[in-house]
């Protein structure tokens, strides 16, 4: 009697029912069942069980698992054993065969480093003197918050540095993931540890998504080291993250990347891409698809001091790109200029002129390249406060052309024009101050134009005030004046007012004394006396005299540098009254 076969749903090669299970485990490289075998078994032992999917008595009205949810609305329901078994199968099935997703990924996650030696920047970190690789050294990382701006490496440097301690490595974003995921992450971490020793990484990238609620769930594990946590964020932690979760993890702080580790990172890319095939040669056939449960394989050459190939070899590597004669070296300077330290956005751009024509002018792709990049600017984020830092500094240190700079930068990302001219009402008074009393109205105006006219006409409005406030003289004693009185009356809110200065509207107040010795000082044709502050602070001045410097610093190596890069070499005309 010959054992009925099946058709493998995988590879759809004709398997014994009793093998199918073993087959399918096996990456389906045994247990075929060649034409006319006969079976081994004997007829008194039962057939073993079969996953549902193989009965030929299945059930046609299952609903497939790969449908959409759109798709399935009023559609019979298969059991949740069912759909176990079947992801179960699938991720055994897809766990170690070559996958259709790697053929779509972006240039950007195909050609991540697989090892430090070939990770690009951060030396400060990754280098052989850092504490970091100290801590490797010895198998120890700790939890860890890594803090940088996009593309800057941090997903990469985490999972490196799972990779380098051996761990458990699990990754999760919190764009996506919820309190429930962590959980069942550390649930799962808690058994590996208990049942192999093994420790896990927890990677959670965007962890400043979370909110500080959900941040609490991490502290008992990561207080009691069942669990090590790495999280990225693009955000500053001190203003995200709690003080709890701080306290637990050591701070990254990971630096833009620079031109130079751009060009490396390009070099590489171009290197692993490019294949040796000659541009003169015809185009060859389309190589037939690897085996299944195969690797295509790329180049690995080494990614320090690595330069790109000639434009002179074609592609050999998955995707759809031709020999790329246009990569020249303008290309990639604009590739460098326009990724301004993200190497995402320089792979991204590299793989955009890598997959396109030939024979297209530079000038046009170089255009094409440039309208693809999008500013990056966050309204709430870091940025919107740094450039609005970087404004409201340049005004103060009279630094027209400076300021007109982070103006236009702000307002050509759209940044909300009334809240620069808030700022600019501000830097009017805390700035400007008393040295010129035009400065805080004109400030006003601009603030009121804005108001009423908007963008993008308000821009000539802010500009105008923006101009004004650099070139005005500076004063801070009004400003500085009130920082000395609120320190004195925070130290006692108690002390009473004087009674000379007291208010007397009724006659009972004024019996009580309220008022009494008060000199009108108008009525007066010279200056009088009052006692206006209370008793322990009679004396002080908190609003200086016009000149006073007394408490300025007088930094003679900051006024070279001065008088070198802005004054034109030539000494300051102050020089002389101030000594």
């Amino acid at each position: 009697m010959t054992m009925p076969a099946v058709s493998c749903p995988i590879c759809s090669q004709l398997v014994l029912e009793e093998n199918i299970n073993k087959h399918l485990d096996s990456d389906c490289s045994v247990h075929v069942a060649p034409q006319g075998e006969p079976s081994s078994r004997p007829k008194n032992m039962a057939l073993k069980k079969l996953a549902p999917i193989f009965s030929k008595s299945r059930d046609t009205s299952t609903v497939p698992d790969c449908l959409p949810p759109s798709m399935t609305q009023g559609m019979p329901t298969s059991s949740k054993k069912r759909k176990f078994e079947m992801s179960s199968l699938s991720s055994k099935r897809f766990k170690g065969t070559p996958s259709n997703f790697k053929s779509v990924m972006p240039l950007a996650e195909r050609l991540r480093p697989q090892c430090l030696d070939e990770f690009f920047g951060q030396k400060h970190l990754t280098g052989p003197e850092s504490l970091l690789m100290s801590m490797l050294d010895k198998g120890i990382i700790g939890s860890l918050v890594l803090w940088g701006p996009p593309g800057c490496g941090k997903t990469t440097l985490a999972r490196l540095l799972a990779r380098h301690v051996d761990c458990n490595f699990r990754e999760l974003s919190a764009t996506s993931s919820g309190a429930n995921d962590v959980r069942a992450v550390f649930e799962e971490a808690k058994a590996a540890l208990s049942l192999t020793g093994r420790k896990t990484i927890l990677f959670l990238d965007e962890v400043h998504r979370f909110s500080k609620a959900q941040q609490d769930i991490f502290l008992p594990f990561i207080e009691q080291g069942q669990i090590q946590m790495i999280g990225a964020t693009t955000e500053n932690p001190s203003f995200r993250l709690t003080g709890a979760l701080l306290s637990r993890c050591r701070v990254l702080v990971l630096e833009r990347l620079t031109d130079d580790d751009i060009r490396g990172i390009i070099s590489s890319a171009v290197d692993r891409v490019l294949g040796s095939v000659p541009r003169e040669q015809p185009e060859p056939k389309r190589a037939a698809s690897p085996p299944v449960g195969t690797e295509p394989t790329t180049s690995q050459n080494s990614l320090s001091g690595s330069q790109p190939q000639s434009s002179q070899a074609s592609i050999n590597c998955d995707g759809p790109f031709v020999p790329c004669a246009q990569l020249t070296d303008r290309v990639i300077s604009s590739i460098v200029s326009l990724s301004t330290g993200d190497a995402r956005t320089a792979l991204s751009l590299l793989e955009l002129v890598l997959a396109s024509k030939p024979d297209r002018d530079e000038d046009t792709l170089l255009a094409s390249l440039r309208q693809s990049v999008s500013a990056s600017y966050d309204r709430v984020g870091e940025s919107h406060y740094d450039m609005i830092s970087a404004l409201h500094k340049s005004i103060r240190g009279s630094h027209g052309s400076a300021a007109m700079y982070w103006l236009a930068r702000m307002l050509t990302v759209g940044e909300d024009p009334l809240y620069i001219a808030r700022r600019l009402v501000v830097c009017a008074s805390e700035d400007i101050g008393l040295a010129d009393a035009h400065a805080l109205p004109l400030a006003m105006a601009a603030l009121q134009a804005c108001q009423v006219i908007g963008m993008p006409e308000c821009r000539i409005n802010l500009a105008h005030c923006v101009g004004y406030l650099s070139e005005a003289p500076k004063c801070t004693r009004a400003y500085e004046a009130y920082k000395r009185a609120e320190v004195a009356a925070k130290s006692d809110p108690t002390m009473p007012v004087p009674v000379a200065v007291r208010n007397a509207p009724t006659a009972l107040m004024k019996e009580l004394g309220y008022g009494e010795g008060y000199n009108y000082n108008p009525s007066f044709r010279h200056p009088v006396h009052n006692d206006y502050l209370p008793v322990a602070f009679r004396g002080d001045k908190f609003l200086k005299e016009v000149g006073d410097l007394s408490g300025k610093d007088w930094n003679e190596q900051e006024l070279l540098r001065w008088e070198q890069e802005e004054n034109g070499g030539l000494l300051w005309k102050g020089r002389s009254s101030a000594s």
